[in-house]
């Protein structure tokens, strides 16, 4: 229904329309590292471009500023959006010289501007919705195979960021599996131990109020300082115990880091872990201790199901923590997608940094989806 104008969808329209009109839509370079040009909508669209794109805008400004409903505001988010990439994709070819393999069309402030206000839009709209756990799941992956879709089709292949990957392919490839293996064997590693840990704490007052603290203390750490604290003690074992030599621990490269991305994600695991269990209704408890089930059996049959939540929660935490750390690891060569982000820093390609950034962030929003789905799924509340 029509009720007066939005607060939220006036804000949204007041950062994209000043994003346009104080900002450049595209930057054009002679090469990677040479001083962009900035251009507005009419210069990389032309007239008719521009005016056809900035019609777009306003039809979905107009749905932000007086409608209400959910799905209204969703579609005009989505269409939105599908206006910027079609805008953005035809403005990159049409600043691109034919035959310049130097040349870069990077996006603009306006551009970043624009996303992120639809991008809230979409959210703000989904909230509303209140989707449940399989249909947010669904939109995932429908979001996914439609991004899929765009940058397979080519569209986007005269923007800066995909001319490096062009570059890179094979080894972006290489870097983005190395990433999950970081991110994802070191939450696995975490939960391993952090599980039982929590567990034991549970059980034992006196082994909690030892552990806690302790990894408390380990996630005061500074995440390079923590690499660095490990490469010694790696670097001797790998020296010294051939088995530890042979399986590639050495003081430099993917064990350290891996070490360290565990350490981190130890308390969140065993915190959360503990704390479920702690949360278990004591009616429940005390019925299955009443029907004579064992103190393991209570753990395993009752407290364990219903502190599941919270568990996936602190899961769920640790794994989108460890997708960012992950970018660090690069730096005492433990490779993943960090090896781009600091690449671009030392050549000051800003075009090689968001190769590395871009598919992190798209990563971590990706597991916190999927895990907080998982959580309402198994009846607990967002963490």
């Amino acid at each position: 229904m029509l009720r007066g104008i939005d607060r939220l969808g006036a804000l949204l329209c007041l950062i994209g329309a000043g994003g346009l009109l104080a900002l450049p839509f595209l930057t054009f370079k002679a090469n990677r590292i040479a001083a962009g040009a900035p251009k507005s909508v009419v210069e990389s669209l032309g007239a008719p471009g521009a005016g056809a794109f900035l019609g777009a805008l306003a039809l979905v400004a107009g749905l932000a500023l007086f409608d209400r409903r959910p799905a209204v505001r969703l579609v005009g988010a989505l269409g939105g959006l599908a206006a910027l990439i079609l805008a953005v994709g035809f403005g990159a070819a049409a600043l691109s010289p034919p035959g310049d393999s130097f040349a870069r069309v990077s996006p603009g402030a306006a551009v970043w501007l624009l996303l992120l206000a639809l991008a809230m839009l979409a959210a703000d709209a989904l909230a509303r919705l209140r989707l449940s756990p399989p249909t947010r799941v669904l939109a995932l992956g429908t979001a996914a195979l439609g991004a899929a879709l765009v940058l397979r089709s080519g569209l986007l292949d005269p923007l800066s960021i995909l001319r490096e990957h062009a570059t890179r392919a094979d080894v972006f490839g290489r870097e983005l599996r190395q990433h999950l293996w970081l991110a994802g064997g070191s939450v696995a590693a975490a939960i391993a131990v952090g599980a039982p840990l929590g567990a034991l704490c549970h059980l034992n007052r006196k082994l909690r109020g030892v552990a806690l603290p302790v990894l408390n203390m380990v996630q005061t750490i500074p995440s390079i300082a923590l690499f660095g604290l490990l490469m010694g003690p790696l670097a001797w074992l790998g020296r010294t115990v051939p088995l530890a030599g042979d399986l590639g621990i050495r003081g430099i490269g993917a064990a350290p880091a891996l070490l360290a991305l565990t350490l981190y994600a130890l308390l969140p695991v065993t915190a959360n872990t503990a704390l479920g269990l702690a949360r278990a209704p004591a009616e429940a408890v005390d019925a299955a201790a009443g029907m004579g089930m064992t103190r393991g059996q209570i753990l395993w049959g009752v407290e364990i199901p219903l502190a599941l939540p919270v568990i996936v929660a602190g899961v769920r935490v640790v794994l989108v923590q460890n997708i960012g750390l992950a970018t660090v690891a690069a730096l005492i060569g433990g490779g993943g997608l960090g090896t781009f982000v600091f690449q671009g820093v030392g050549q000051t390609a800003i075009d090689l940094v968001l190769l590395g950034a871009a598919p992190t962030v798209a990563l971590a929003f990706c597991a916190a989806v999927l895990l907080d789905a998982a959580v309402d799924a198994l009846g607990g509340r967002r963490a």
